[in-house]
Order: structure tokens, then C-alpha cells, then sequence
């Protein structure tokens, strides 16, 4: 685990053969260019090679959301947390499915369990004051990760935009 620009990277180690690799590879081009149907079939393969594998498990279910297949994201989710149960990334992406399903407080847990594990998670960190926010109404937790999420990215002017408009709707005054 390193720090970048999105708060941190995780590094999964495992054997596999350069054909998995290439397919694993091609797999997320081709989701990149939007061919998903050619992606998912091609993450399916190294998934059943490789179950153990929950990076491969995240982008299966980052392709099956982009879909609309939320029932095959939270089961390839699921799976990714049985192989890694702390991966930040997909309790993360597991939040966004249940919000996605009207499972708020399932995505608020799986949110507050990604930045259990990772602090530094800005993403996480920015979809839960979303939802507490839009969702749950909750305005003490909105602004609270609002402003965590803008102390992790101080040069984003929305954060400071979604602050004052949640003040302003809650009847609250002051700076942000």
C-alpha cells in the first residue's frame, strides 16, 4: 500500500500466467472504450482462473454497474471481499451499489467501512457525505465528510459549493 493522488494504492500479489495477465489487461480496455459486454466476458475468464483475485472481482463489478446489472456488481463485490475483506476499494464500490439499490444505510456502512480501513479514501470519503447529504438527510454527517473530503482536496471549488448550499438549506449560518 503506497499514497498517490487518490489517497492510496493497493497492490495485490499473485501468479498468474502472462495470458491471464493480457486478458486482465484487455478486459479493462475494453470496459475503458465502453465494449462491457467484450470486458465482462473477458473478467468472467480470469475470475474463474483466478477467484482468489478481488481486483478482478472490483472491475467485474465496476462493468456489471455500468450496465445496470446491480444484482451480478454486488455478487462479484461480495466476492471480493470474501478473497480480501478489508479492500477499502470494495466496500467503497459496494456502497455505490446498494445506494444505487436504495440500500442507504447498506452504503452507508460499506462507505464508513471503506474509511474504517482507509482514512485517506477520499472517494469513499466524498460518497458518503453525498449520501448523508441527498439520501439520508443527515446534515451533521454531510458536513462533517464534506469537510473531510475537502481538507483531502482543497482545490475542488464543488466541495465548498455542496458546504454552503447544505448550510443554507439546514438553516445554518456562517462561513464554510
Amino acid at each position: 500500500e503506497t499514497s498517490d493522488a487518490y489517497g492510496f494504492t493497493i497492490t495485490e500479489s499473485a501468479r498468474i500466467g502472462i495470458r491471464v495477465r493480457s486478458d486482465f489487461d484487455e478486459a479493462n480496455r475494453r470496459i475503458e472504450e465502453k465494449d462491457f459486454q467484450q470486458g465482462i466476458e473477458l473478467l468472467e475468464e480470469v475470475v474463474m482462473a483466478f477467484p482468489e483475485l478481488s481486483a478482478a472481482h472490483i472491475n467485474l463489478a465496476i462493468a456489471y454497474q455500468r450496465i445496470d446489472d446491480l444484482d451480478l456488481a454486488e455478487a462479484s463485490l461480495l466476492r471480493a471481499l470474501e478473497s480480501n475483506p478489508r479492500h477499502p476499494a470494495a466496500h467503497n464500490e459496494l456502497g455505490i451499489v446498494y445506494r444505487r439499490m436504495g440500500r442507504f444505510e447498506d452504503a452507508r456502512e460499506s462507505y464508513e467501512k471503506s474509511l474504517e480501513m482507509q482514512p485517506s479514501f477520499r472517494f469513499a470519503r466524498k460518497n458518503l457525505a453525498i449520501l448523508c447529504d441527498l439520501f439520508l438527510r443527515d446534515t451533521e454527517c454531510a458536513l462533517e465528510h464534506y469537510d473531510l473530503y475537502r481538507e483531502a482536496d482543497p482545490e475542488n471549488e464543488k466541495t465548498a459549493m455542496w458546504i454552503a448550499d447544505l448550510k443554507n438549506r439546514s438553516g445554518q449560518t456562517g462561513g464554510d
